[in-house]
């Protein structure tokens, strides 16, 4: 029996001197070198006692042995458990617990902090360093590889909990293969591309989107710890594909050094995790006559949609449909709505996820009986078949009993001369219900006239979409793949209509 997904990305590069990973201290490792360090990070977790099903958990910083270690749980047949490196001893503590980890892998500065974590879990504890150091070394015999079917459990990826307890995504080996296929035939990746990475590895992006699509295709990655302006601008010159998150696209936008010239060798620019910004997208190519394509995913469902890497590239859409994929708009009584409408995005495909681990009534609660998937994402298609996110489900404000699309308001505001951007929430109001709120971050140093902004806005907006309170920041609370935080904007505005 085959294992579905070891078959597909590694076995194809067993013993090849191609490489695959470029290092920034001008180390390289070839993809065959990659499959023996796999095998054996495999062997040795078999040698912990894991067998196929038996999940591992990863709080380990970005580097060519923690992306070895994956590859060796999926050829032993490991589920994986990455979690950020960001995360408290508390936090991961929530996680070994309710994934049921039997061993759970760090860094060497933080065993100490999450020894009694493991311990509390019943689950061992070993380090494995950025360098490869640690006690969690591979083994000297290659483990074998697992037969793992399609439909086996691959990876268990946590959701950020924003709304209450975290959610474990189970997706499969087909999940994973399936949207690694039609992202690689989309992009039109091969051996011959180059793809800068500087994307976290415990995250879809980094992870499935970036790594996977350059495995299946035998391309080669310049492997960077993280974002950092600089090595970017060293390494561009290099890469045919680059991957990020908006804000990769404007801190390189700040630095006088991009040029059309610095970048005549890339063929294609990728953008997701966050919505891009329309302006973004246009002082990117007046500035180096590439259009970024701009693509909608999440961690349940992998790839949905994406601009076209030969076509139109619609700034403010994530584009349409990718093969083998259904998106639909619905309202809340789960009917289909006309082209034109805001509602609710469902998706179907073999990319979509199994369900929440442990949580089968919150999994039936998001799933339709045809199989689409409740995204919880709001938007709209066009003739053409566009996507455009206007927001999400709880985010939309119900002001009076009027509905307010945030994404409206804050295209609005970021039009304007002097805002950098802004993000639109909804928070208590004594008589609305709620009212919506801006906050906004000013181009340069100095705030903007409050009153003019408003004045603008009144111009072009109804009413009762119209914030009632403005506030400036120097900017917008982050979490780790650039998306606005706004529970935290919200949390700390919450009494501003208090009696």
């Amino acid at each position: 029996m085959a294992n579905h997904l070891h078959d597909a990305l590694f076995a194809p590069h067993e013993g090849s001197a191609r490489v695959f990973l470029d290092l920034p201290d001008g180390g390289r490792l070839d993809h065959g070198t990659f499959a023996a360090l796999a095998a054996g990070f495999a062997g040795a977790l078999t040698a912990a006692g894991l067998g196929p099903g038996d999940r591992v958990a990863l709080q380990l910083d970005k580097s060519p042995a923690m992306l070895a270690l994956i590859a060796g749980a999926i050829r032993a047949g490991v589920v994986f458990v990455p979690l950020n490196p960001a995360y408290t001893a508390a936090e991961v503590g929530y996680f070994v617990a309710d994934s049921g980890a039997r061993l759970l892998l760090c860094d060497g500065a933080m065993r100490a902090a999450l020894a009694p974590v493991a311990a509390r879990n019943g689950a061992a504890l070993a380090v494995l360093n950025a360098d490869g150091s640690g006690s969690f070394a591979e083994a000297a015999t290659p483990g074998p590889v697992a037969p793992r079917r399609p439909d086996d459990l691959a990876a268990l990826l946590y959701t950020s909990g924003t709304t209450g307890r975290s959610k474990g995504a189970m997706l499969s080996h087909a999940n994973l293969l399936s949207n690694a296929e039609v992202l690689a035939d989309a992009w039109r990746f091969s051996d011959r591309d180059v793809l800068l990475h500087a994307l976290p590895v415990f995250h879809t992006h980094g992870l499935f989107v970036a790594t996977n699509v350059a495995l299946l295709a035998g391309a080669r990655m310049i492997f960077l710890p993280k974002f950092d302006t600089g090595e970017v601008i060293r390494q561009l010159p290099r890469a045919s594909v680059m991957m990020g998150v908006p804000t990769f696209y404007t801190r390189l936008l700040d630095d006088p050094r991009l040029t059309r010239e610095l970048v005549r060798g890339t063929r294609l620019f990728i953008s997701g995790s966050a919505p891009l910004l329309a302006e973004t997208h246009s002082r990117w190519q007046a500035r180096t006559g590439h259009r970024i394509l701009e693509r909608y995913g999440m961690t349940e469902t992998n790839m949905n949609t994406s601009n076209p890497c030969d076509g139109e590239r619609r700034a403010g859409t994530v584009g349409t449909a990718l093969p083998g994929v259904a998106v639909r708009i619905r309202d809340d009584a789960g009917r289909d709505l006309p082209q034109g409408e805001i509602g609710s995005i469902e998706v179907r495909g073999p990319n979509v996820f199994q369900g929440y681990w442990k949580m089968p009534e919150r999994t039936a609660a998001e799933f339709r009986s045809d199989g689409y998937f409740i995204t919880g994402d709001l938007g709209v298609i066009d003739a053409d078949g566009y996507l455009t996110i206007v927001g999400r489900a709880k985010d939309l404000i119900i002001s009076g009993g009027f509905n307010v699309y945030p994404k409206e308001v804050e295209l609005a505001l970021d039009a304007l001369p002097g805002i950098r951007e802004s993000a639109v929430i909804g928070v208590p109001h004594p008589d609305l219900g709620e009212a919506v709120v801006a906050v906004v971050v000013p181009e340069t140093g100095t705030a903007p006239d409050a009153a003019a902004i408003l004045a603008a806005l009144g111009a072009q907006l109804a009413r009762f979409k119209q914030p009632r309170h403005l506030g400036f920041r120097d900017a917008l609370p982050r979490n780790s793949m650039g998306k606005v935080q706004k529970t935290v904007l919200r949390d700390d505005l919450r009494d501003t209509f208090a009696p």
